[in-house]
């Protein structure tokens, strides 16, 4: 496994209240599952900024636990909505002290607070979306009652960089993303190097514009919550040129597809969801997605955890397990010629068996 980058989050000394659909609720009588349970099994989750409804990766990762009571693994699970870093600790506190049967953090920016209480609560369960704990030199430090549950994103991104490059009629393509992250960044290298494929074996010369993997540079919001810069580096990127855009930023994204619908002719890769299914306002220019699994893993870790097999082992999404894939072309279908689809699919069979490397400094 390769090395994760840890963040210091500033957290805020204030406390602040559980944030579900009706404020003010205690603990678990907010957002719940569609299903019910007979189980004194809770699932509790603490989201990133963005929240339940992000269409991205908190509500593809709020999913998982509400697919847990559905299926009456878990009671009606609990959620605590973080819109600030200063909400994370109080967040994860309000669901240590809730009696969860597995408390679920969801992204990289949730790691120090998220160890800090495990550390503190021996005796509870955590998963962590997106971080695996290692030192400095990269090697992974394991804590007792955290699973990280993390995903090679790279894998699937790259084929939607050689997809890119393929459909482009500009010769441009471009990616940008929210925060300098590494699980933001691995996305970015991923859809850098398909490209590369692409024009290695084409013999072709598709720019990407937003980020060079070599020197680990591009375009970046800084946050996940300012829209109107996520725009406005929208409209730049299709001003040079690009035709075909990854965004990868949660739910500022989604300013991504704003910009291509207004500029026209312009399509749009998404990622952690299906875009065609998260956004079906903007279908119509969703080529394709990047696809990260974050629900069947949540689902799982709380499946395991009930059954009193939890277990602090990784687990890493990747082409092969199906933890991260390439969403159906929906509309695009007819547009993606049988020579794409199948050199697609030769490529994820390469990477799967490892006859092809595909590798980011971010990837687990």
């Amino acid at each position: 496994m390769r090395r994760t980058h840890k963040m210091r989050l500033v957290a805020g000394l204030a406390a602040v209240g559980l944030a579900t659909a009706a404020c003010g609720e205690p603990p678990g009588e907010g957002n719940g599952g569609s299903g019910s349970s007979d189980t004194d099994f809770v699932g509790c989750m603490v989201t990133d900024e963005g929240g339940p409804d992000d269409k991205s990766f908190n509500e593809t990762s709020w999913k998982g636990l509400q697919d847990a009571a559905a299926e009456g693994i878990s009671a009606k699970p609990r959620l605590a909505e973080s819109n600030a870093a200063s909400d994370y600790e109080p967040n994860v506190d309000q669901m240590v002290k809730a009696d969860c049967g597995l408390i679920v953090t969801v992204g990289f920016l949730l790691a120090d607070a998220t160890k800090a209480a495990a550390e503190a609560n021996p005796e509870e369960k955590f998963a962590i979306v997106d971080y695996l704990y290692t030192d400095k030199s990269g090697k992974p430090t394991p804590i007792d009652n955290v699973k990280p549950l993390v995903f090679n994103t790279h894998e699937a991104a790259f084929l939607a960089g050689y997809l890119a490059a393929a459909q482009t009629k500009t010769n441009k393509v471009a990616t940008w993303g929210g925060a300098k992250i590494p699980t933001v960044t691995i996305f970015m290298d991923g859809f850098y190097d398909g490209v590369q494929h692409y024009n290695k074996t084409k013999n072709k010369n598709v720019q990407v514009l937003g980020w060079n993997k070599k020197t680990q540079d591009g375009q970046f919001v800084g946050n996940f919550n300012n829209s109107n810069k996520a725009k406005q580096i929208s409209e730049n990127l299709l001003n040079d040129g690009a035709d075909i855009m990854m965004p990868v930023a949660g739910p500022i994204g989604e300013a991504a597809a704003v910009a291509a619908k207004e500029q026209g002719d312009v399509s749009i890769i998404w990622v952690d969801s299906d875009g065609y299914e998260a956004l079906p306002k903007y279908k119509d220019i969703i080529l394709t997605s990047v696809i990260k699994g974050m629900d069947v893993a949540v689902k799982n870790a709380a499946a395991e955890t009930a059954e009193g097999n939890f277990s602090n082992e990784p687990f890493v999404g990747t082409l092969e397990n199906k933890g991260v894939s390439l969403a159906p072309y929906h509309d695009f279908d007819s547009k993606v010629s049988d020579e794409t689809k199948k050199e697609i699919d030769d490529l994820t069979q390469q990477i799967i068996a490892g006859d092809l490397k595909v590798e980011s400094d971010a990837a687990f």
